[in-house]
C-alpha cells in the first residue's frame, strides 16, 4: 500500500492501477488509457507536471492474444507493450530493435525471442533471425574493434531459434538452423577458445561499450581476450542445443560430442568465475599474459546462469539471494564505474530486469521477485513506453547517454512477465509446461484470451497467488498436471488454481547504489611501483600474475630482488568495493625478442609513420606471413605483433581483422588485429596474446588466413603488421 514513505521521490509504490513515485502518479483509467504526471529531470524539479501526459492505444493489436485481470495498471501496460510490438514490427517481416534503433540486431532480436516474441509472432522472429545469418553463419553485431570476435556473443541466435522450435514443433525450421548453428559454434571455437581456461573469448553479452564495463588501458584486443559471464553462459547453452538438435536428429555422435563441450564449459564458469565469499558469480577473467577475476556482479549473466542451469542447485537461490538489486531495479554491473555517463554503466534495462525476474521466478523467491515487477512496472508506466535504460541512481531516463522509446527487448520483457512469470509458461518438443508464480501483492483473476499454440487456441485463466497449483482444468474436466500437449487441436479453455500460499520466504541484496574507486594508474622504475593516493580508497592490493599476494596503504611497492611476473594494483574502497585492476606492468630478467616481419616477407611502401623496423608488411596482400624465432633459453613465451588496423573507429563497424598462428605446422591459436580508429594507420598497438612452447634454436612460424577467419564484414580484412614480440613467462 502507499504510505508516507512514497513522499519521498526515491520511494515508489505499484497499486492496481497506479504507480506513485513520491508526487509523481501514473494512473490507468481504462485497459487502454495511461496518463502520467512525471517529468525526466524528476532532480532538477520535483513538481509533477500540470499538463500530463498520456498514453491512448491507437493501434490494431487484435492479432495478438488478450490480456485481463484485476490490476487495471497491468492491463494496460500490457496493451501499450503490444501497441509498441506493432510499431515495432517493420513492412519487410522483422521487428526492428527501438523507435531511434532501426534494423534487426542479433542479440535485441533473440533475447526479445525468449522473453515473449517466439510465441506471439513465431514468423517475424523467423524472419528476423534470417536477417542475422551470412555465408551460414551468425552474424554478430558491430561493436568494439569491428567487434567478431572481440564480441562472440552471436551465439545466442541459437537459443531464440531453439525456443522458435520448442514453440512451433516445426522440423524444417529446426533443419533449417542446424547448419548454422553447428558452422558458427566450429568458427567460434577456432577463434575465441582458451583451452587454458576452457571458456570462450569475447566482452561480456550486450555490453558492448567499452568504457562503459572495461576498465580504460583495455584496448580491443584486450577485450578480446577477456572471458565473460554472460558470454559463456551463451555459449553453454549453444551447445547444449546443439547436442538436443543432435538428439532429435538422431545424430549420436553430434548428440554426445557437443554435450561434452557444454559441460566442460559449464564446469569451467564454476571454477573461474564463482565467487565464494559474495554468493554470485564474478564479471569476467581479464587481464594480459595472467588473469584475474573482475568482483564486478553483472545482471545479464547472474540470471542466465540460473535460468540456463549453469548453476546447479542450491547455487540458483544464493545468485538470486546474493546479486546486489538497488532500490529501482538490477544495475547492468555492481559496483558503478565512476565518471562513466549512465548507459550499461550505472544503468538499469528492463530486459536485463525481465531475465532477473524469471530467474527469482525460478528459485522461488517471491520477495526478489516482486520488487523486480515492480521495477519493471514503474518505468513503464511512468515513462509511459518501454524505455532502452535508465539511470540506475535516480531511476529518470534523463542523464542516460542513448535511450529510445519501445525498445524491442524491454516490450518483450514486459509482456513476457505475463506470460513466462504470472502463467510460468515453459515450451518443451512435445508440449506446453505452465509453472506459474503470482505473488501475494498481485494476487486476483488473470485471463489470457485467443493464445495460439500449434493447432489450438487457448483461453486460459488463473486464479489465486503463489507458485503451487491446486488443481487444474481443460475444458472443465480435472487433469493431472498443467500442460498442453503439441498434438492438441482446436479451441479449448484451461484454468489453473493456486494454493494462494507464499513459498518459504527467502531474501535478496537489497543495497544501495555505489561506485567502486577509480583504476589505479601505475608507474614502474627500479623495481618499484607507484600510484596517486586516492581519496576513496582505504586500502591497495597488490596482485602477481592475477592473484593477490599484498596489500598496503601506500602509494608505492617495492617488487623484490629477483621477482619476475606480471603486477598490478586495484583500490579497495571503504564499503569493500574494489576498482578494476590496472594495466598489466610485465617485470622479467629475459631479454625481449624482437622480429622485423618485413625481414621475412615482401613490404609494402611505407606510407604511414611509427613503425620500428625496415617497414611493415599488409596481410591483405600476404596471404601467408612466416618468420623464423632463434632462442637460446627454451620454455614458455607469450608472443604478440604489433599492429595497426585503420579501417573503422574503436567502438563500432565490423571489420576486426584475424589470422591464425602456426608454429612448425601445428595451431598455436588466432592472432586478432581490432580496428584502433577510422584512417588511423600510424596508430599502432598490441594484438592479442599467445602463448606458446620454444625449443632451443630455430622455430619456424606462420601466420595464415584460414576459413573460419573471416570477419563479419567477408571482404575486408586487413592489417598492417610491424614486428612480433616474445618474452619468456617460464
Amino acid at each position: 500500500m502507499f504510505n508516507k514513505e512514497m513522499e519521498n521521490k526515491d520511494h515508489y509504490g505499484i497499486l492496481q492501477d497506479s504507480v506513485v513515485q513520491g508526487p509523481f502518479t501514473a494512473k490507468a483509467t481504462s485497459p487502454t488509457t495511461i496518463s502520467s504526471t512525471y517529468k525526466s529531470g524528476q532532480y532538477k524539479n520535483t513538481h509533477p507536471s500540470k499538463d500530463p501526459k498520456s498514453w491512448n492505444l491507437t493501434q490494431d493489436i487484435s492479432g495478438y492474444p488478450g490480456y485481463s485481470s484485476d490490476q487495471l495498471l497491468i492491463d494496460a501496460l500490457y496493451n501499450m507493450s503490444l501497441e509498441e510490438l506493432v510499431l515495432n514490427t517493420e513492412s519487410d517481416g522483422t521487428f526492428r530493435t527501438g523507435a531511434l534503433w532501426e534494423g534487426v540486431w542479433t542479440r535485441d532480436i533473440s533475447y526479445s525471442i525468449l522473453l515473449s516474441l517466439a510465441f506471439l509472432n513465431p514468423e517475424v522472429s523467423k524472419t528476423s533471425l534470417r536477417k542475422k545469418v551470412k555465408n551460414g553463419r551468425i552474424i554478430q553485431d558491430t561493436g568494439t574493434g569491428g567487434a567478431y570476435p572481440v564480441s562472440t556473443d552471436r551465439v545466442v541466435w541459437a537459443v531464440a531459434a531453439w525456443e522458435i522450435y520448442l514453440v512451433t514443433g516445426d522440423k524444417a525450421w529446426l533443419e533449417e538452423i542446424f547448419p548454422i548453428i553447428q558452422a558458427t559454434l566450429a568458427d567460434d571455437r577456432y577463434n575465441a577458445f582458451d583451452p587454458e581456461t576452457g571458456l570462450m573469448k569475447g566482452e561480456s553479452s550486450f555490453l558492448d561499450w567499452r568504457e562503459q564495463s572495461y576498465p580504460e588501458w583495455m584496448q580491443p584486443a584486450d577485450i578480446y581476450e577477456s572471458e565473460s559471464l554472460g558470454t559463456n553462459a551463451v555459449h553453454y547453452k549453444a551447445h547444449l542445443i546443439l547436442s538436443e538438435i543432435g538428439k532429435t536428429l538422431g545424430d549420436r555422435e553430434l548428440f554426445e560430442n557437443q554435450e561434452n563441450l557444454a559441460d566442460a564449459i559449464k564446469k569451467s564458469i564454476n571454477d573461474y568465475l564463482w565467487i565464494a565469499h559474495r554468493g554470485y558469480y564474478g564479471q569476467y577473467l581479464y587481464g594480459r599474459t595472467h588473469k584475474s577475476l573482475s568482483l564486478r556482479a553483472e545482471a545479464l549473466g547472474e540470471s542466465l546462469t540460473v535460468l540456463f542451469d549453469v548453476a546447479d542447485g542450491e547455487r540458483q537461490q544464493i545468485v538470486v539471494t546474493n546479486s546486489p538489486v538497488v532500490n529501482f531495479g538490477i544495475p547492468s554491473i555492481f559496483p558503478q564505474i565512476p565518471k562513466i555517463p549512465s548507459y550499461h554503466n550505472n544503468g538499469i534495462w528492463p530486459f536485463v530486469q525481465a531475465f532477473w525476474s524469471l530467474a527469482a521466478a525460478k528459485v522461488g523467491n517471491e520477495a526478489a521477485l516482486t520488487q523486480s515487477l515492480d521495477a519493471m512496472f514503474r518505468a513503464a508506466g511512468l515513462f509511459l513506453s518501454n524505455k532502452e535504460n535508465f539511470d540506475a541512481h535516480t531511476g529518470d531516463d534523463e542523464g542516460t547517454v542513448k535511450n529510445s522509446d519501445r525498445q524491442l527487448w524491454s516490450v518483450a520483457g514486459n509482456l513476457g512477465m505475463v506470460y513466462k512469470v504470472f502463467f510460468g509458461m515453459e515450451f518443451s518438443p512435445d508440449g506446453l509446461v505452465f509453472t506459474p508464480f503470482v505473488p501475494e501483492k498481485y494476487d486476483g483473476n488473470k485471463k489470457i484470451s485467443g493464445f495460439v499454440y500449434r493447432n489450438s487456441m487457448l483461453d486460459i485463466e488463473l486464479e489465486g497467488f503463489g507458485n503451487e497449483i491446486k488443481y487444474v482444468t481443460l475444458d472443465g474436466d480435472v487433469i493431472m498436471e498443467a500442460k498442453i500437449p503439441g498434438d492438441l487441436d482446436g479451441h479449448h479453455s484451461l484454468r489453473i488454481f493456486l494454493t494462494s500460499s507464499s513459498p518459504t520466504r527467502q531474501q535478496f541484496n537489497l543495497v544501495e547504489n555505489a561506485f567502486s574507486p577509480h583504476t589505479p594508474i601505475v608507474d614502474y622504475h627500479d623495481l618499484r611501483l607507484t600510484w596517486d593516493k586516492q581519496e576513496s580508497a582505504h586500502y591497495y592490493q597488490i596482485l602477481e600474475n592475477g592473484t593477490p599476494i599484498q596489500t598496503t596503504e601506500e602509494s608505492h611497492w617495492d617488487i623484490p630482488d629477483l621477482a619476475s611476473g606480471e603486477y598490478q594494483v586495484l583500490a579497495v574502497g571503504e564499503n569493500g568495493y574494489s576498482s578494476f585492476a590496472s594495466e598489466p606492468i610485465f617485470v622479467t630478467s629475459s631479454p625481449l625478442i624482437e622480429v622485423d616481419l618485413s625481414l621475412f616477407n615482401d613490404m609494402v611502401e611505407n606510407v604511414f609513420q611509427g613503425y620500428t623496423g625496415r617497414g611493415y608488411i599488409n596481410i591483405k596482400e600476404n596471404v601467408e606471413v612466416k618468420f623464423n624465432v632463434e632462442t637460446l633459453d627454451p620454455g614458455t613465451y607469450a608472443l604478440h605483433v604489433r599492429y595497426s588496423n585503420g579501417n573503422g573507429p574503436i567502438n563500432t563497424d565490423n571489420k576486426c581483422a584475424m589470422r591464425t598462428l602456426y608454429l612448425e605446422g601445428k595451431i598455436i591459436g588466432t592472432f586478432v588485429f581490432p580496428q584502433r580508429g577510422l584512417g588511423n594507420w600510424e596508430d599502432w598497438g598490441k594484438s592479442n596474446g599467445l602463448k606458446v612452447d620454444l625449443e632451443k634454436g630455430s622455430n619456424s612460424f606462420t601466420i595464415s588466413f584460414e576459413p573460419h577467419n573471416q570477419n563479419m564484414d567477408g571482404e575486408i580484412n586487413e592489417s598492417l603488421l610491424d614486428s612480433v614480440h616474445l618474452v619468456k613467462i617460464k
